[in-house]
């Protein structure tokens, strides 16, 4: 509660921060300069008004095309991203976020899965870190303290041109010693091998807190899928964790399968939600898949020199056992930590971002 009204109370107190953004109509989020074009996307749209009237709402990014979402040379913190794109494709647009002129990024996922909004179906995420709003609007509220540069990037990988709406909205400031860098990585495995584990984080070392999950959670096997326990490996633990769950959709804050009446019921709240379940057809959609999040915002796990993170997938079989299952599941991780991780794992290909 205490926080709360810290956070609160800044609204009222002076402040020495510089607001900026950055979007289609100021590439550089410099001052005065926005809503300057006179050959934007929307040049002909904009012909009988001219220059100021949303003449580049918007950029197109060429099919295989990375593009320089922002870079910013100087010290503050991003406070919100919102974006939105034309494009049908799942997973064909990566984000990738660098700090400090590091050439390995910090941020690095498939546009929509960093969103929590895997495929293309809608559904609203009503939460303190990621708001999903009608009818695709992308919005991300975790700060990203900087300290020389923070730049973004938006890669095309799909076959077609998309069009990408977008605004980086940050303050120029001081930031304070102890601010930490903000990353979020992304992990999938189809199929989980049989007694195997889903890795949500691994190889990561350094003074930090993780704030949050993300995992898309594709069935590849009849019946309950959500046993597992996520578990919390943290400053040299080896065999056994810290931090155990009791189950993945306590984890997710929900209880009891998240059945309601026989049916899986769908949720979205400030911390934790289950917002959406993308159930068979009867053709060609044969598999339940499930997005699910939780945001450690009020209770991080720290850890002082290294964490990594798991998950069973586990289930139900005859007799009253537990099934180790093997499903398509793929995740995003959020944490914050002192340094630079530069110990990502190799991103996958376009292939193996397919949902199939």
């Amino acid at each position: 509660m205490s926080n709360y009204f810290s956070d609160m109370f800044r609204l009222t107190r002076k402040c020495d921060a510089v607001s900026r953004s950055i979007s289609a109509e100021n590439f550089k989020g410099e001052k005065g300069k926005g809503g300057m074009s006179t050959d934007g996307a929307a040049t002909n749209a904009a012909r009988d008004l001219g220059q100021g009237w949303k003449v580049s709402p918007y950029v197109r990014i060429g099919a295989g095309e990375t593009f320089e979402m922002a870079n910013i040379e100087d010290m503050g913190i991003i406070k919100h991203i919102w974006l939105t794109h034309s494009e049908k494709m799942v997973r064909s647009f990566i984000l990738r976020i660098y700090y400090e002129g590091s050439d390995t990024p910090s941020v690095e996922a498939p546009l929509d899965d960093f969103f929590c909004n895997t495929d293309n179906s809608f559904a609203q995420v009503s939460s303190l870190a990621i708001c999903v709003n009608p009818a695709r609007g992308l919005n991300c509220y975790f700060e990203m303290p900087f300290r020389k540069q923070c730049r973004m990037t938006i890669e095309n990988i799909s076959k077609d041109e998309i069009c990408l709406y977008y605004q980086v909205d940050y303050v120029l400031c001081e930031v304070p010693e102890d601010c930490l860098y903000f990353h979020a990585q992304y992990r999938r495995q189809n199929p989980v091998h049989y007694k195997d584990v889903y890795t949500i984080l691994d190889n990561v070392q350094g003074n930090g807190h993780y704030v949050g999950t993300y995992m898309y959670w594709g069935q590849n096997n009849n019946g309950w899928w959500g046993e597992g326990e996520i578990k919390f490996y943290l400053d040299g633990d080896k065999e056994f964790p810290t931090i155990c769950g009791t189950g993945t959709e306590d984890y997710f804050c929900g209880a009891y399968n998240f059945d309601v009446q026989g049916r899986y019921t769908e949720f979205t709240t400030p911390y934790a939600g289950m917002p959406k379940v993308i159930r068979p057809d009867g053709l060609y959609k044969a598999n339940e898949r499930f997005a699910l999040y939780r945001w450690h915002i009020v209770d991080p796990i720290y850890f002082k020199e290294d964490i990594k993170v798991t998950m069973q997938d586990l289930g139900w079989r005859s007799g009253g056992r537990y099934l180790p299952r093997q499903d398509d599941i793929s995740s995003v991780c959020y944490w914050y930590q002192d340094s630079i991780c530069k110990t990502f794992p190799k991103f996958p290909s376009k292939d193996e971002l397919e949902l199939i």
